[in-house]
């Protein structure tokens, strides 16, 4: 049975220190000074004097999910100490740091979308230097796919809970988010979230479906001039979600079933039998077989016989393991020489639960932790700054050499996320440069634990 085991590994090779510099607006600096400024022009809800600003509690908000604290509480008492107070100035700009109580009243009343501002301008700093080229897919689209997250709970709730069960109620919250990603690349960029959550007088439970319906319009006021291929499974193939994408003018790489699109199937296997669908195989120096058959101008469903799309089945076999097949639906004319990249672009929706959902519930970000229910918004604002915050990561993860070279010094992200706390707590820092190069060059070794035999 495996365990862990504490080693010490050192860091070899590192370049001079001297040479290392950070990027103006792709680090830890220049992205946490877009937020603050973001936050600065929100109107503070609170009338009169006040001991804490608004934005000294959004900023130590995101501060709580930069450095990974577990809990509101642990935040709180790490950040009573003057030494991790001084950090925290230095490091996040914040001048006076609330308690968790406090904090939780300041926050509850802001409302989520007053948030978006930060994301738009991080990713205008992207636009501006080039970061998105590589993610240009089939001729200069971004592939935005989506996924939900959850916090859930039997006691407590707030009125914008969603509930489930009549015995014993469930109360549960639900994030959409959607994420710029590509088949190649590791790092996700998420724009901002919708809320999946009670909606002002309404007696049902909201629904990723109405979600969307939201989200949607606001990415393309926000992103006008972007061109998305927008990728999602097989509950967004219906006719409506359609029509509203290409109201929006965004193209779509959407999963169907056989057991939910009876009359689709039908008509691919009438086209098969009769000769009208094109396939072919590829086998890779792994032996891995890939295969494609695709059919174009098909009509989603009975319902809407007018609404054609075209059809593309996908299926790999590797060896010593079982088939795995794929089918989706698509705006995009299917032929020989682009199927192989449309399937990939499907695919990669697997990143928003790989690289997104996973890393926000396993890789010390706590996702499902209740950091906060409120009276009003103070869960999906908690949701909002811990996708800020990872947000912020992947772009120092995909820019930043220091963060690289951290990265590489510590093996996994948790591993960095743990370095990072013990050095915060331990030094004082007058700037991202010098924590950064502390981190990387102190010793020139990490504390890692590894899975051992």
């Amino acid at each position: 049975m495996a365990r862990l085991r504490r080693i010490e590994r050192y860091t070899a090779d590192l370049p001079p220190i001297d040479t290392l510099k950070l990027r103006k607006s792709l680090s830890a600096p220049g992205l946490l000074n877009i937020a603050k400024n973001c936050f600065a022009g929100l109107e503070d809800h609170r009338k009169g004097n006040v001991t804490h600003s608004l934005v000294d509690s959004l900023m130590s908000g995101l501060a709580v999910f930069g450095f990974k604290a577990p809990s509101l509480l642990k935040f709180d008492e790490t950040f009573n100490e003057d030494i991790t107070r001084g950090n925290l100035k230095s490091l996040y700009g914040v001048q006076s740091v609330p308690s968790d109580t406090q904090l939780r009243v300041i926050l509850d009343p802001v409302k989520p979308s007053d948030l978006r501002p930060a994301f738009i301008k991080i990713h205008q700093q992207l636009q501006r230097h080039k970061v998105m080229e590589p993610y240009r897919f089939l001729g200069g689209y971004l592939l935005l796919t989506d996924g939900t997250g959850m916090f859930s709970s039997n006691k407590i709730s707030c009125p914008e809970c969603c509930i489930k069960g009549k015995k014993t109620p469930q109360y549960y919250h639900q994030l959409l988010a959607a994420v710029i990603a590509h088949p190649d690349k590791k790092q996700v960029f998420p724009l901002f979230p919708e809320a999946i959550t009670r909606q002002d007088g309404a007696e049902k439970n909201d629904c990723e479906r109405n979600a969307g319906k939201r989200l949607f319009p606001t990415i393309k006021q926000a992103f006008p001039q972007r061109k998305f291929i927008v990728v999602e499974d097989s509950l967004a193939s219906n006719a409506p979600h359609i029509d509203l994408l290409k109201s929006l003018d965004f193209n779509f790489i959407l999963g169907v079933k056989g057991g939910d699109h009876e009359y689709l199937f039908e008509q691919v296997q009438s086209k098969l039998r009769a000769g009208e669908t094109e396939e072919f195989e590829e086998i890779d120096e792994k032996g891995v077989i890939r295969g494609y058959r695709f059919v174009n101008q098909l009509p989603l469903n009975k319902t809407h016989s007018d609404l054609l799309i075209n059809y593309l089945e996908h299926w790999e076999i590797r060896p010593g393991h079982k088939e795995t097949i794929f089918s989706w639906v698509t705006d995009i004319p299917l032929s020989r020489d682009n199927v192989t990249e449309v399937a990939r672009g499907g695919r990669c929706r697997w990143k928003v639960e790989n690289e997104t959902f996973n890393t926000l519930k396993n890789q010390e970000y706590n996702l499902e932790h209740n950091y906060g229910h409120g009276k009003q918004h103070l869960a999906t604002v908690f949701a909002n700054l811990m996708l800020l915050a990872f947000f912020i990561d992947q772009v120092q993860e995909a820019c930043c050499p220091l963060f690289q070279l951290a990265q590489k010094k510590y093996l996994t992200r948790t591993g960095l996320w743990q370095g990072m706390q013990r050095r915060f707590e331990i030094g004082i820092f007058n700037s991202w440069d010098t924590f950064w190069k502390h981190l990387i060059y102190s010793n020139k070794r990490a504390l890692v634990y590894i899975n051992s035999p």
